[in-house]
C-alpha cells in the first residue's frame, strides 16, 4: 500500500536513534539483556522543585487551551533566561513555546523553507534535521568534518559550500552526536563569512547548553551582525531531565516568530498548560541547581573515554559538553567478526547490539559514515558492563 501514501512521507527516513531502540525493546521482549546506549535521555528524574511547580499548576486548576506561542509568564522568563545565559536580548514577542525543540526546529524549517532550498549541515548533525528539510522540499548539503578536526567544520569549508540557492545553515553546540562545542572565536569566523550572505538564515541548537565541562558555550545570535537572522532554539528535555513534559522554544526575529506562531495554530495549538508552568520555576532557577547532573555526566564521560580508549580500533577524542560519545570506528571496516563481514558503520553497530546485547547507532544517520554514537545518559554500571560486552565482542 505504500504507493497510497505520499511521495512526501515515502521520502522520509525513519530516525535511526528511535529505530535502534526499538530493536533493542524486541529483543529485551525476547528475553536477551540488551544495554541501551542509543537513546539521548537523561536517567535522572526530574528535579522535585520543578515538579512541586507542576503539582501546584494542578491545584491551581490550569487545565485551559494555553495562548498558541506560549504563556506570557513563560516567554518572559525565556527572555530573562536568554539574557542571563546568552547575552541576548529578546522580547516576548520573539519567543515561541512548542511541544519540545524537535517542533521548533521544523516550525522554523516550515516557514523559511521552499521546494529546492539548500539547507547547510554542518556534519556531525543531528538525524532530524535532514528529514525535516526533506519534509520541506530542500536539499540537505553536508559540510563533512572527522575526529581530526575534532567534529568542527572551518570558515573556508563553510564559503565553499555556500551557493545562490542556500537559505539556512544549522549549527549545534554542544553537539549531538559528537558532544563538541564552537568557541566563540570558532563561532565569530564563521560569523564573518556568514557576514557577506545576507539571505543566509542560521539555526542555533542550544538543547545542551548547561552540560558542559570545561568549554563555555557561546550562543551566535550575540554577535550583534547576525542577531537579526538568528533563530536560537533551546528547551528543557536534556539539561533538566524533561523529555517527556516535551518544552521548547525558540527566540527570533519577530516576523519569523509570528510566522512559526501561525503554522504551529494550525498544527498543535499551544503546548501542555502543566508542563508550561514548571517550565518557568525550571528556567528561572539558577543553574547551580542542576549541577548534580552535569558533574555526573562528567564522570561518566572520563570512565566510558578510558575503557573505549582499551579497545584497540576505537579512535575517541573528547567531547566538550552533551552526553555522548562518538568513536571513529573505521578500523573494523573490511575485517570479518562473530562471522559477521563489516562493510560500514551500520554493520559494526549491528554486531554490538546482536553479539554484545549493546544498543549504539550508526555515525551514517548523523552523516558521519565511520563512527558511532553512544550515550552515556546511563548508570555507571551500565556503561562499564557495556564496554565489557564490546570488549569481550571485537577481542
Amino acid at each position: 500500500m505504500k504507493n497510497l501514501l505520499s511521495d512526501r512521507i515515502n521520502s522520509l527516513p525513519a530516525s535511526q536513534t528511535l529505530a535502534m531502540a526499538a530493536k533493542a525493546r524486541e529483543l529485551r521482549a525476547e528475553g536477551k539483556d540488551i544495554i541501551g546506549l542509543s537513546l539521548g535521555e537523561p536517567d535522572f528524574n526530574t528535579p522535585d522543585f520543578i515538579k512541586e511547580a507542576a503539582v501546584e499548576a494542578i491545584n491551581q486548576d490550569y487545565n485551559s487551551y494555553t495562548p498558541v506561542d506560549g504563556y506570557l509568564e513563560l516567554k518572559e522568563a525565556i527572555c530573562t533566561k536568554f539574557k542571563r545565559d546568552n547575552n541576548i536580548s529578546y522580547k516576548p514577542s520573539q519567543i515561541v513555546v512548542s511541544t519540545g525543540a524537535k517542533q521548533s526546529i521544523a516550525n522554523i524549517m516550515q516557514v523559511l523553507l521552499n521546494p529546492g532550498d539548500e539547507v547547510l549541515l554542518p556534519c556531525p548533525y543531528w538525524v532530524s534535521y535532514s528529514a525535516i528539510a526533506t519534509l520541506c522540499e530542500a536539499k540537505s548539503v553536508e559540510i563533512p568534518s572527522s575526529i581530526e578536526t575534532n567534529f568542527k567544520i572551518t570558515a573556508e569549508q563553510l564559503e565553499a559550500a555556500i551557493t545562490p540557492k542556500t537559505k539556512l545553515i544549522l549549527f549545534n553546540s554542544p553537539n549531538n552526536p559528537s558532544g563538541v562545542m564552537y568557541t566563540q572565536a570558532e563561532y565569530e569566523a564563521l560569523g564573518k563569512v556568514l557576514e557577506k550572505y545576507p539571505n543566509i538564515f542560521i539555526m542555533s541548537d542550544e538543547i545542551y547548553e548547561h552540560i558542559n565541562y570545561e568549554t563555555k558555550p557561546f550562543s551566535i545570535a550575540a554577535i550583534p551582525s547576525l542577531y537579526d537572522r538568528t533563530i536560537t532554539v533551546n528547551g528543557l528535555a536534556k539539561a533538566f531531565a524533561m523529555t517527556g513534559w516535551r518544552i521548547g522554544y525558540i527566540g527570533a526575529p519577530e516576523w519569523i516568530a509570528k510566522a512559526c506562531t501561525k503554522l504551529q495554530g494550525q498544527i498543535t495549538s499551544g503546548t501542555n498548560c502543566i508542563a508550561q508552568r514548571a517550565a518557568i520555576t525550571a528556567v528561572l532557577a539558577p543553574v547551580s541547581k542542576i549541577q548534580y547532573m552535569v558533574d555526573e555526566f562528567k564522570t561518566r564521560r572520563g570512565i566510558i573515554i578510558d575503557l573505549l580508549r582499551e579497545i584497540d580500533g576505537f579512535n575517541v577524542n573528547v567531547p566538550e559538553g552533551a552526553f555522548y560519545v562518538f568513536p571513529d570506528i573505521s578500523a573494523f571496516f573490511g575485517k570479518t567478526i562473530k562471522g559477521k563481514l563489516i562493510e560500514n558503520a551500520s554493520d559494526f553497530a549491528m554486531l554490538l547490539l546482536e553479539e554484545a546485547n549493546v544498543a549504539t547507532v550508526t555515525g551514517e544517520a548523523f552523516g558521519a559514515p565511520n563512527c558511532i554514537r553512544i550515550s552515556y545518559a546511563a548508570s555507571e554500571l551500565q556503561i562499564r558492563e557495556a564496554i565489557k560486552r564490546i570488549k569481550e565482542a571485537l577481542s
